[in-house]
C-alpha cells in the first residue's frame, strides 16, 4: 500500500511538472493571459504530489514497512524513533525525494508570493523554469533513484537499520534538512535570472524579486554548512570540524557563488552595473548545487559523508552541462542589453570594493573546485589514484581569507562612485586603531606565525569596521522619528551582525587550527593526571545497552567537573565498532574526550585521546549570529535614511572630492 500511495505521488509531481511546462510555455509564446493565469495552478498538483510521496515514504518507515527495499535497506525494528524519521534522507533515494519535496514547497511559495501578478511574463517564466528541474528530480525517482522499489523475494522480518554514523547524533534531523533548503533554494533565483533573459527584462527587477529568496538560501546552507560541521565534530572522534572532504566542498562551492552574488547584486540595485556578473553568479550557485548533488549522490568521490553509490551520476552530470550551456546560450544572446551603461574604474569607492571582493570569492570557488576534481580529472586521464589534502587548501585559503577579511571590512565604509579621502579616513580611524592595538598585543605576546600575525589584526579590522557601522547607524537614527529600536532590525544592520559572525568564525578557525594541543592518556580506575592545564580524572568503565545499540562508556572528570563518557558502540546486528567523542565544552576552550583503546579488564588502563580546542565553541555561536543576522537582512526592516548618503552630504560640504577618477 505504501509503495502503491508513494509511486502515485511521484507520478502526481511529475504530471504536475509537466503540465504546468507544457501549459505555462504555450501561454509565454502566445502571449494568453487567460492560460498563463491557468498554467500556475498545475504546479500546486506538483505540491501535492511530492507531500503525497513523502507522508508514504515516512508511513512505511515508522510502520517498518520492509515489503519496500529502502525501508528495509535504511530501517529496522530496533531503530529509535528519530532516527526512523530521519531515515528518509538517510540514503539515495530517500534523499532525491527530500529534494523533490523542497523543490516542490519553494514552487508553492514562489506561486503564493506572486498570486497577486498572474499575467506577469517575469514570474511565470520563473515557474515554468522551476518546474523544469522539478520535473528531471521527479524523473529520476521514476527511474533510477525510486524509493518505492518492492524487495525481491520474501519479505525480510527485520531491516538492516541506518548507516551507525547517520543514528548516532541528532543533528542528523536537522543538518541535511538545512542544507538542502539551502541547496534547492537557489533554484527560484536561478530561474529569475533566465526568466530575465528569455523576457528581455534586463533591469533591476530580477534582482529585486530574488533578493530575500537568495538570503533565505543563502542563510538556510549556512546553517546547514555549520551545523554539519558541528555534526562532524561531535561524531566522527578526530577532533575536528573540516577537512576539506568533497562533500564539505560541495556544500562551499555554492555557498561562495551565493556570497559573491548577495554582494555584488547591491552595485547593480544602486549603480545598475555588474549585470553579466550577477546572472553569472547565480548562474554558476545553481549549477554548483547540481554538481555538488553529482558529487555526493553518484559515487564517484570516496567520503566520509558519502552514504550511496548509484548509477545517478550520468544523468546528473548530463543536467548540469544542460543547465549550464542553456544559461551561457541566454547570456550570450541578450549580452548587448546586459552591457551596464557605467564603467568600473580604479578607484577607492564601493563598487570597486564589491567587485575585488567578488573576484577574491571567485578565486576561492576555484581552488576548491579545482582540489576537489583534481583527483577524478587524473584518475581519467592516466587511471592514477591522486588525493588532494587539507595542505593544498590551506595554503591558498589562508591569504585569500586574509583578503576577503579586508574587503569586507573597507567596502561597506567607502563612499558610492566617488573618493573623498577624509570620509574614508574618518569611517577607517577606529578600525584601524583596533587592528594597531592588536598588532601591538601579538607583539608582546610574541607571536611568530606570519599566518596568525596577518589574520588576528585583520580579523579585528573587520569586526571593528562592522560594529563601527551598525552603531554608527543606529546613533543616526535615533535622531529620526523612527527610533533606534527599529533600525536595530533594519537590513543594513542584518548584514553587518553576518559580517561580525564570519570575524568570530574567522578569529575561531584561526586559534583552533593554531592553538589546539593533542596527546595521549593512558589511566587505571583511580588515577589523575594533567594535560595542557586541565586534570583528567579516570572512574572507570560501564557497559549499556539499549534495543538500538551496546556502548562500551569509559568515565573521566575534567578538573572536577561531571563524569564525561567517551564510547565505543555497536548498532543492532551490525559488527561495525563506532566511537563517539565526549566534549566539555567551553568559550575559551573545548575538551574532547575519545576512548581510543578499552581496557582489557574491568580494572585495566584504558587509553584516551584528548584534544584542547581554543575558541572553538565560538564557531557554533557565530553560526547563530549568522543566521539572525541574515533573518533581519532578508525581513528586517527597509533604511529609511542610509549612513552613507548621511555623512556624505556633510564631508562633501567640506571637502571637495577627487574628481580624478570616477565611475563613469
Amino acid at each position: 500500500m505504501n509503495g502503491v500511495l508513494g509511486q502515485t505521488g511521484v507520478l502526481m509531481a511529475f504530471v504536475g511538472s509537466l503540465a504546468s511546462i507544457g501549459v505555462l510555455g504555450y501561454g509565454l509564446l502566445k502571449h494568453k493571459q487567460g492560460i498563463i493565469r491557468h498554467g500556475r495552478s498545475y504546479s500546486f498538483l506538483l505540491v501535492a504530489g511530492a507531500l503525497l510521496a513523502t507522508f508514504a515514504m515516512e508511513h512505511a518507515l515508522l510502520t517498518h514497512d520492509f515489503s519496500l527495499a529502502y525501508v528495509a535497506a535504511n530501517n529496522s525494528k530496533e531503530t529509535p524513533l528519530l532516527f526512523t524519521i530521519t531515515g528518509m534522507w538517510s540514503a539515495l533515494q530517500g534523499s532525491i525525494l527530500l529534494w523533490g519535496l523542497v523543490l516542490a514547497l519553494y514552487i508553492g511559495g514562489l506561486i503564493f508570493r506572486t498570486r497577486r501578478r498572474t499575467t506577469d511574463e517575469l514570474p511565470a517564466w520563473a515557474i515554468l523554469i522551476s518546474s523544469v528541474v522539478a520535473a528531471f528530480f521527479f524523473a529520476l525517482m521514476l527511474g533510477p533513484a525510486n524509493p518505492f522499489v518492492h524487495v525481491s523475494g520474501a519479505i525480510p522480518a527485520d531491516g538492516n537499520g541506518p548507516n551507525p554514523l547517520l543514528q548516532d547524533n541528532p543533528l542528523v534531523a536537522i543538518h541535511p534538512l538545512f542544507l538542502y533548503l539551502g541547496f534547492v533554494g537557489f533554484t527560484v533565483p536561478f530561474a529569475f535570472a533566465l526568466a530575465s533573459l528569455v523576457t528581455n527584462r534586463l533591469d533591476e527587477d530580477w534582482i529585486t524579486e530574488t533578493r530575500r529568496w537568495s538570503l533565505i538560501a543563502w542563510g538556510f546552507l549556512t546553517v546547514g554548512i555549520v551545523l554539519g560541521a558541528w555534526w562532524s565534530y561531535q561524531v566522527l572522534g578526530w577532533g575536528g570540524f573540516w577537512a576539506w572532504d568533497p562533500v564539505e566542498n560541495a556544500a562551499l562551492l555554492p555557498w561562495l557563488a551565493g556570497t559573491a552574488y548577495l554582494h555584488s547584486s547591491i552595485a547593480q540595485q544602486r549603480r545598475g552595473i555588474l549585470r553579466i556578473w550577477n546572472i553569472s553568479l547565480i548562474v554558476a550557485a545553481f549549477s554548483l548545487t547540481i554538481l555538488g548533488t553529482f558529487f555526493t549522490r553518484s559515487g564517484i568521490l570516496q567520503s566520509v559523508h558519502s552514504f550511496s553509490d548509484s548509477s545517478l551520476g550520468p544523468f546528473l552530470l548530463v543536467f548540469f552541462f544542460v543547465a549550464v550551456g542553456v544559461s551561457l546560450a541566454l547570456i550570450a544572446w541578450r549580452g548587448d542589453g546586459l552591457r551596464s551603461r557605467q564603467v568600473i574604474l580604479p578607484s577607492l569607492s564601493r563598487e570597486s570594493a564589491f567587485l575585488v571582493n567578488n573576484i577574491l570569492f571567485a578565486v576561492f570557488a576555484f581552488v576548491v573546485l579545482l582540489g576537489t576534481t583534481f583527483p577524478l580529472l587524473i584518475e581519467a586521464v592516466n587511471g592514477a589514484q591522486v588525493t588532494v589534502g587539507a595542505p593544498f587548501f590551506d595554503s591558498f585559503i589562508g591569504p585569500l581569507g586574509i583578503a576577503i577579511l579586508f574587503f569586507m571590512a573597507v567596502a561597506p565604509l567607502l563612499p558610492w562612485q566617488k573618493t573623498n579621502r577624509r570620509l574614508i579616513q574618518k569611517r577607517l580611524m577606529w578600525p584601524a586603531i583596533a587592528a594597531a592595538v592588536a598588532v601591538v598585543i601579538e607583539v608582546a605576546a610574541q607571536v611568530h606565525s606570519p599566518g596568525l600575525i596577518f589574520a588576528y589584526p585583520m580579523a579585528v579590522f573587520a569586526g571593528m569596521a562592522a560594529l563601527r557601522q551598525a552603531v554608527v547607524h543606529t546613533i543616526y537614527s535615533n535622531r529620526r522619528k523612527d527610533g533606534a529600536i527599529r533600525f536595530l532590525l533594519s537590513r543594513t544592520n542584518g548584514g553587518m551582525l553576518v559580517h561580525i559572525a564570519v570575524v568570530l568564525i574567522a578569529l575561531a578557525l584561526v586559534s583552533s587550527t593554531s592553538y589546539g594541543q593533542r596527546g595521549s592518556l593512558v589511566l587505571k580506575p583511580g588515577q589523575s593526571t594533567r594535560f595542557d592545564g586541565h586534570t583528567f580524572s579516570y572512574h572507570g568503565v560501564e557497559t549499556v545497552a539499549s534495543p538500538a545499540k551496546t556502548s562500551l562508556e569509559a568515565l573521566i572528570s575534567v578538573d572536577g567537573s561531571a563524569a564525561l563518557a567517551p564510547e565505543v558502540s555497536q548498532f543492532g546486528n551490525n559488527t561495525e565498532v563506532v566511537g563517539t567523542p565526549a566534549i566539555k565544552p567551553g568559550l575559551i576552550d573545548d575538551v574532547y574526550l575519545t576512548l581510543d583503546l578499552p581496557p582489557k579488564t574491568g580494572n585495566g588502563p584504558a587509553t584516551f585521546g584528548v584534544v584542547i580546542q581554543p575558541l572553538v565553541s565560538w564557531i557554533w555561536i557565530a553560526g547563530g549570529l549568522m543566521a539572525a543576522g541574515t533573518a533581519i537582512a532578508a525581513f528586517g526592516t527597509k533604511d529609511v535614511s542610509p549612513l552613507e548618503s548621511v555623512e556624505e552630504e556633510r564631508e562633501t560640504a567640506s571637502e571637495e572630492p577627487d574628481r580624478s577618477v570616477t565611475l563613469q
